[in-house]
């Protein structure tokens, strides 16, 4: 009886964890054949008007949500997709929305430190488009992220709009499994008895660029 019951309860434990999640796969680096080089087709990432979004959670309970700012980007756009395009986010701004004072600056704080980004030594992360295509009416964009010294490949779901001269390319909810890329602080997959103390592996993303030629 008290192994049905443990093993219900770690059911339970791992759909609430995984629900809500959009978890894309991470696969081996591509090659990326082109780069931005078109002046014509370019749009430059307005930096100020742009957001990066995260969220991550204990198996039970809402977790924490915040803030990262992108240093730079370009893109092309080719006939509604995205042609080539290179985005850095600054680590450094990594900033927790839900929380105020001391509790802020010291998950902040945590999250740049060698057990997670490591930002002092990483300070930078990127996304290097290789390709893109339109699937079902939305835009599937595939290409490298590096998060530490780690790259590796995914796609990810997101809408194009255009309008005059300005573009803005939004995405959907993404899960990214932070131990593809070495961030294992406080993963079950790595570490035993952690109880109530676990991470989920899985941080949504999400992104909103405005960008003009």
């Amino acid at each position: 009886m008290k192994k049905l019951i443990l093993s219900l309860a770690v059911v339970a434990i791992a759909l609430t964890s995984c629900k809500g999640e959009k978890k894309v796969e991470t696969k081996e680096e591509v090659k990326v054949e082109e780069k931005v080089t078109n002046p014509i087709n370019s749009y430059n990432v307005n930096v100020a008007e742009s957001t990066v979004t995260w969220k991550g959670a204990h198996p039970v309970g809402e977790g924490h949500n915040g803030t990262i700012t992108i240093e730079k980007g370009v893109f092309d756009v080719d006939n509604g997709t995205v042609k080539a395009g290179e985005f850095t986010l600054d680590m450094n701004t990594i900033s927790c929305s839900d929380l105020e004072g001391k509790k802020k600056a010291g998950l902040e704080g945590h999250l740049k430190n060698e057990d997670f980004f490591n930002v002092a030594k990483f300070p930078t992360t990127k996304f290097v488009v290789a390709s893109s295509e339109v699937k079902d009416g939305k835009l599937h964009i595939t290409g490298n992220l590096t998060i530490k010294d780690v790259t590796k490949s995914i796609t990810i779901p997101a809408t194009l709009t255009e309008e005059g001269n300005d573009v803005t390319l939004k995405s959907e909810t993404f899960g990214v499994d932070r131990t593809d890329f070495g961030v294992k602080y406080g993963s079950g997959k790595f570490f035993d008895n952690l109880k109530d103390k676990a991470i989920n592996d899985i941080i949504e993303f999400s992104f909103d660029i405005k960008a003009r030629k």
